[in-house]
This record gives C-alpha cells, structure tokens and sequence, in this order.
C-alpha cells in the first residue's frame, strides 16, 4: 500500500462503508492529489484507524481496513517554549514525522511570540499533513499554548525530562530506559530556559538532561531530542 496517496477523515463522515467527503477534501483528492472514479486512496482518522477507499464522485467506499504497526511504542509529549517567526511550524512537522504523541507549546520566561487562534489551527493542519506524508497511524495533538508553570503542573508523563544547553547534566541517551510507556520532554527558547524555570521543573519532578556539547537552536533541539527517544525504542 505504499504507493497509495493518504487523507485524514473524521469518523463520523463514514456510514455503513461509505465515506461522504467535504468539499476540502474533493478538492484535495481530485486536483491536489489528480485522483479520479475509481482510484483508491487510504482513509485515516489519526487514532489509529487505516482503511483502503476507492473514490467514487464525492463519496468514497471503504473496500478494507488495514493494519500498521509503524507507531513508537512510547507515548511521547513535547513541551516546547514557542520560539520566534515560524519556527514552530518547523517543529510541529518534524516532530510528526518523527513519532511524537502531543506538542504542548509553552510561553516561557524568554518567548516573543504570542501566537494567535490561526496560528493553532495551522500548526494542527500541519501535524495532519505530516502524519499523511509519514504514513503514521495517529495525528499528533497539538494543546494550546499555556504558560510554562501552568505545562509543567499539569504533566503526569511517568518520565520527565528538561533540556538544557549549559550545565553539568547527563545525556539524554543515557536515562531512556526500554520499558519506558509515557516520557515527556521540554525544550527552551532562544536564550534558554531560565534558573527559575528549571528549579520549578525540578520541582515537578522534571529532571534536567543535555543533548550534547553543543548549543542548539530553539527549532533544533526538539527534533534532536525527538530523533534520540524513536532511535532508543527502534
């Protein structure tokens, strides 16, 4: 099935074998995608869920659900300080593509941007389209952005970690353990967390890890400390 183009649906487009498709989405299947009466795409909801559909008008008929064990088996939630311009649409799409459960974007101390409404629902079409291109059976959830005492308090992921360029920590590589279920990882802005971040993160059981002798960009760090969770459980 891996030539075979992907689309995102919602369940409640399906009735009895049939997919009844939004406007959006003709469009996408017949002049993004240049499908025609007959040709068969995968339909998936993003919890999991593949099917095999064959387009038929603006319908389309599920044929077969299929299976796909292409998931990390961790759960994975990223809490990352917003960085500035669109860097975060880099980070959303990356991280997608690399297994992430959930992106909590977070307003630390250092952040300077103050993302509007739009800017939440571009981030999740992005996860969409990743998790599409990617052929991942879930689409990430994107939260909306909550300051990073209010992100920090709420997370009960059984291992949690901060990252942080300066200071004596240990590597990342060095903490995951294989029988790990859930891991939630933070990473900081330009500037780096500050002293009182990372004593609240402590705090909340967070413990501090390097990703390494060099200092990295606030849209680099959470695609690297991503790519060394999925390498760990691969």
């Amino acid at each position: 099935m891996a030539q075979l183009q992907r689309m995102a649906i919602a369940l409640s487009q399906i009735q009895a074998n049939v997919i009844t498709l939004g406007k959006e989405q003709q469009h996408y299947l017949g002049r993004v995608l240049r499908l025609r009466g007959g040709d068969r795409f995968i339909a998936m909801d993003g919890r999991g869920k593949w099917w095999l559909a064959q387009l038929e008008g603006e319908q389309a008929q599920i044929l077969e659900q299929l299976s796909a064990e292409n998931e990390l088996p961790v759960t994975v939630t990223l809490m990352v300080a917003l960085p500035k311009g669109n860097g975060f649409d880099e980070i959303v799409r990356y991280c997608t593509e690399l297994g992430v459960s959930c992106i909590a974007p977070v307003l630390s101390d250092r952040t300077l941007l103050n993302p509007s409404p739009q800017k939440l629902e571009r981030w999740r079409r992005i996860a969409t389209e990743a998790a599409e291109q990617s052929e991942r059976c879930f689409i990430p959830t994107i939260l909306e952005p909550v300051p990073f005492t209010t992100s920090i308090s709420a997370n009960l992921g059984s291992h949690r970690y901060i990252c942080e360029g300066r200071g004596d920590y240990p590597h990342l590589n060095n903490l995951i353990e294989s029988d790990t279920s859930t891991i939630t990882i933070a990473t900081g802005p330009e500037g780096g967390w500050t002293e009182a971040e990372i004593s609240q993160a402590i705090a909340c059981g967070f413990q501090p890890v390097s990703l390494g002798r060099r200092i990295l960009r606030a849209v680099t760090a959470p695609t690297v400390a991503i790519t060394l969770i999925s390498a760990a459980f691969h």
